[in-house]
């Protein structure tokens, strides 16, 4: 979840929230970044901007329910959280560019800090070309005479001050707080200070520190109060460490993150107990690549485990596996084992838990894996929206590696100072490449799984319940068989470790080893296999069905085995062996991507063991079958098992369009359940998403799904049994989407707001609009008070319909042009009121004195 989070503050609702640009949470977007909010787990809020830019900014506006968004294309937005249908939803309800300055550059006036001012009326904008703009809220209105101009701020800054004749940038702005000093002082009875502060103090001196660039003060009733800060490491040996440093009494925990701390805060009680004490439960820090809770009543001050919101990327995603319909057995068994992962993590309740969940439990619980740079397996809960992490599988103590992992951080020593603890999930180093994890499979009804890595390492694993101490069984093969003349060129493989290996209860390691070597470049790579797929058809004649195995090529080729498998008596003493039965090759020579078996009724084959535990509908095996290979460039179905075409199609080669990724998929109807419709679902290179009926392979839907440049997008997507999908947006953030009318998974919650000013929602949200199926962030027409995008009129016809198509006022195309008062909720008169309060506060502002809205009501940097 690498998030590129850039605030982090307290909502308006019943308990804290934050907002991030992406937080490796699974949330359901369409296909531009916007602002998400989150509260307690599943109660999520997602913005969509229009635009493509990236989201730069985010800022709270304290006690509105509104919500700031800095694009990188110089535009501010203005988002509410509003209800409908009795859900909350995030709208953007105004935008606003700063108008360039005739014979400037159009860089002098790009945005660089945004500061809403503390009464909430008006927001600070400073410039690259060192200006400062006063726009007003919630209109985002330019008030043009307040604005501070560079020559007018150099006239402030004192002689000594001044290094040259232009300012540059704008760095930062903050309001005058008129006693802008921090320091502890004893305060009598009287409410009188004292003349000298009773404490000042550098934690980590007495050598050069760097500056403490946040502090906070919590009392408590117990006792000491917390002083918690950040910053503040000696200089010369640990100022590059991103560190927040907790001290209570004589305890003091300096919590060391792998990446930058952005801001942090602590959770307290709703209820203040007599005496006015804070008595802080958890302290959430948010650092540029995640979010972690810690347990402040817990002594220790462990971390709190997350139901959400965990690191995706803890080390870099290099492959991913969905499985569908988990058993409830193995579930369960998954969950305690990783529940015995962490017994030095915090019990306490997760800490952000503003909104209210309205999604109903998911109907069926979906696993997802992803495979890791460091070796590791990560078991996620993806039944809902987000996702929850659930058991991690380490694969590196089986090896002996390069960099044996040691945790010398975390067994920091008693005289050791600072008293440094590593905290968080995120390492972004990996011990040896080696470990890298490329291929996973998942039997959900066996508990077997197994690993491939980089260096040609296969892995066969079984859950155990019980942690474990046993040797390891490992056997070599050489797919090369000895060839004279090869030069191997990539990885050394990795040698197991000797001797017995202790394992926590968890997915007990019988691995075998496998060598793969690689052709060299004169070979070109013709004869690699791309898949392999196993099935119960007929091979020989049509008489007689059995076992089989087919295998892909990078050529086009794809060879067809029928194994003979001994009996259960006789598995010990004879071999599996396999025969080839047939081979096919594609005249267009392009590379095998996929292959699978349909039987008589067009249905792809169940697999063998949900059919023997009736889980699935036993194939048909009175008609024949057929055979369905999927290449980059074409799909064909083949008769079995006279192995004769039976249809194809084929993807248009002239517009450079390639198959990346195919799936059979269940899509059932969203009227009823019982009626389901087999499909093939492929995505190309180009992002798109084609859905054929098979066998007839007949074209359905096409959906724009990926952008094209997003390579690795592409190439890590993976679809599920019914419909949906997963891809990476980000290093770190997994985008969900449904291609199904009935398996949507979408956040449904509600946010409850209680505004400082008593205004009606900005937006036209009152009016019955439809919901996007992709995402509870919606759009609405700007109003025409506010400064519209500069864009806006570059945008196509679509994107205006309310001019091309009117409708009535409660659809979505309806301009705000339209009379209000049929607006359901909204009467004439509450928005009579609304605008005369909003020129009223606007007039108040322009009348303000120039020695209030000017350098004495903000310092600026």
């Amino acid at each position: 979840m690498g998030m590129v989070v850039e605030a982090l503050a307290w909502g308006n609702s019943e308990g804290p929230e934050f907002a991030g640009e992406g937080c490796g949470g699974l949330y359901p977007r369409c296909f531009f970044d916007g602002p998400p909010r989150y509260g307690a787990p599943g109660v999520e809020l997602t913005g969509l901007h229009k635009e493509t830019a990236t989201v730069t900014q985010l800022h709270f506006l304290p006690g509105q329910g509104w919500l700031l968004s800095l694009l990188d294309d110089n535009t501010l937005h203005l988002w509410e959280v509003c209800q409908k249908e009795g859900c909350s939803h995030l709208e953007e309800t105004r935008s606003f560019g700063l108008p360039g300055r005739p014979g400037c550059s159009p860089g002098i006036t790009r945005v660089t800090v945004v500061l809403p001012m503390a009464a909430g009326a008006m927001v600070c904008l400073g410039t690259e070309g060192g200006a400062v703009y006063f726009v007003t809220l919630p209109t985002l209105t330019l008030l043009e005479d307040k604005t501070l101009f560079p020559d007018e701020i150099l006239q402030s800054v004192p002689d000594d001050y001044r290094c040259g004749k232009a300012l540059g940038p704008v760095e930062s702005i903050q309001e005058h707080p008129r006693n802008g000093r921090y320091m502890v002082w004893a305060v009598s009875g009287t409410g009188l200070r004292t003349q000298q502060p009773v404490m000042s103090t550098i934690p980590y001196g007495p050598f050069p520190c760097k500056a403490i660039s946040k502090i906070l003060w919590r009392t408590c009733e117990s006792g000491n109060p917390f002083i918690i800060f950040s910053g503040g490491m000696p200089r010369a040996s640990y100022g590059d460490r991103h560190c927040v440093s907790v001290l209570q009494g004589q305890t003091l925990a300096t919590l060391d993150f792998t990446s930058r701390v952005i801001d942090f805060f602590t959770v307290q009680s709703a209820e203040v107990p007599e005496g006015g004490f804070e008595n802080p439960r958890a302290l959430v820090v948010l650092v540029e690549e995640e979010v972690v809770p810690i347990d402040l009543q817990t002594p220790g001050w462990p971390t709190i485990p997350a139901p959400y919101l965990a690191p995706l990327h803890s080390s870099a995603i290099t492959c991913s596996c969905h499985v569908s319909n988990v058993p409830l057995k193995l579930w369960e068994r998954i969950v305690s084992v990783g529940e015995q992962q962490s017994p030095r993590q915090s019990s306490a309740a997760w800490p952000i838990d503003g909104g209210k969940n309205l999604a109903q439990e998911p109907t069926q619980r979906g696993l997802l894996l992803t495979g890791h740079e460091d070796g590791t397996v990560r078991f996620w809960d993806a039944s809902g929206v987000s996702l929850k992490p659930l058991y991690k599988l380490g694969t590196a103590n089986i090896f002996q590696t390069d960099c044996e992992h040691n945790d010398s951080l975390n067994q920091a020593g008693e005289e050791e100072w600072p008293p440094f603890r590593k905290v968080g999930c995120f390492d972004p180093y990996s011990d040896d490449p080696r470990l890298g994890v490329q291929k996973i499979a998942l039997c959900k009804y066996t508990a077997k799984m197994v690993v491939a890595g980089t260096a040609g390492q296969v892995l066969v694993m079984e859950l155990s319940d019980e942690k474990s101490e046993h040797a390891v069984s490992v056997a070599t093969v050489d797919l090369l068989q000895d060839r004279e003349g090869f030069t191997w060129k990539g990885h050394d493989r990795l040698a197991p470790r000797n001797g017995p290996l202790r394992g926590p209860p968890g997915v007990e390691m019988p691995p075998v080893q496998r060598r793969i070597e690689p052709r060299s470049a004169d070979d070109s790579l013709s004869g690699v296999v791309r898949c392999l797929y196993f099935a119960d058809t007929f091979l020989r004649d049509a008489a007689h069905h059995g076992p089989t195995m087919w295998a892909g090529t990078n050529s086009g080729s794809v060879f067809a085995y029928a194994l003979e498998v001994p009996s259960q008596e006789k598995f010990s003493e004879r071999a599996v062996e396999a025969v080839l039965g047939k081979e096919i090759q594609l005249m267009h020579r392009a590379p095998v991507v996929a292959i699978a078996v349909l039987d008589g009724r067009g249905n792809p084959l169940p697999e063998p063991y949900e059919v023997s535990r009736d889980l699935a509908k036993a194939p048909d095996m009175q008609g024949s079958h057929s055979m369905l290979i999927s290449s980059e460039e074409q799909f064909k179905v083949f008769t079995l098992p006279k192995v004769s075409a039976k249809t194809k199609f084929k993807l248009t080669a002239h517009e450079g369009c390639r198959v990346r990724k195919v799936a059979l998929v269940s899509l059932a109807s969203a009227g009823s359940e019982e009626r389901l419709e087999n499909c093939l679902a492929c995505l190309t290179n180009l992002g798109d998403i084609h859905i054929f009926t098979v066998p007839s392979l007949r074209p359905q839907v096409h959906y724009s799904c990926i952008r094209k440049e997003d390579i690795s997008g592409i190439a890590s997507c993976v679809f599920t049994k019914h419909g949906q999908g997963f891809y990476l947006i980000s290093p770190s953030e997994f985008e969900r989407f449904s291609l199904s009318a009935r398996n949507v998974t979408e956040p449904l919650c509600r946010l409850e707001v209680a505004r400082l000013q008593d205004t009606s929602c900005l937006s036209n949200s009152s009016a019955v609009t439809p919901k996007l199926p992709q995402a509870n962030g919606t759009h609405v027409p700007r109003s025409s008070e506010g400064q519209h995008s500069p864009s806006d009129s570059d945008r196509s016809p679509e994107e205006h319909p309310a001019a091309f198509s009117p409708g009535p006022i409660d659809s979505p195309n309806s301009s705000l042009e339209t009379p209000l008062d049929t607006t359901g909720d909204i009467t004439v008169e509450e928005v009579k009121d609304f605008l005369a309060s909003s020129e009223e506060a606007e007039q108040n502002l322009r009348n303000t004195s120039e020695d209030e809205a000017r350098p004495t009501g903000i310092l600026i940097k």
